[in-house]
């Protein structure tokens, strides 16, 4: 599940907070989101749901330690493929025009 809460607390994940952070800090501060992004449709719910840009960082450490240099460019390349495919499937032309009309329900605004 993406930006999924596994601990036991009522802490939210980050797709769950993720529209209202991005609505109150809009045009001031660029939005980055980082947690339970594991693939390329992740990346595209992220940018649909309000983030500026997503980070990936444990996809690619855990492939720089199986496959170093090599393994982060393949993490990268299927990522890249990833949403590329999540695009195509949502008629997403890039991922700047993502939004919340790309989401079932869509987000609140």
């Amino acid at each position: 599940m993406l930006g999924c809460n596994t601990s036991n607390s009522d802490t939210p994940g980050t797709a769950e907070v993720l529209p209202a952070v991005a609505q109150a800090v809009r045009d001031r501060v660029c939005v980055l989101v980082d947690g339970g992004i594991r693939s390329g449709a992740d990346v595209l719910k992220c940018l649909a749901l309000g983030a500026d840009a997503v980070l990936v960082g444990r996809p690619l450490a855990i492939a720089a330690i199986g496959g170093r240099g090599e393994g982060v460019r393949l993490q990268l390349e299927r990522l890249r493929e990833e949403l590329f495919t999540a695009m195509l499937m949502t008629g997403c032309p890039s991922p700047s025009r993502a939004g919340s009309h790309l989401l079932h329900p869509p987000a609140p605004a």
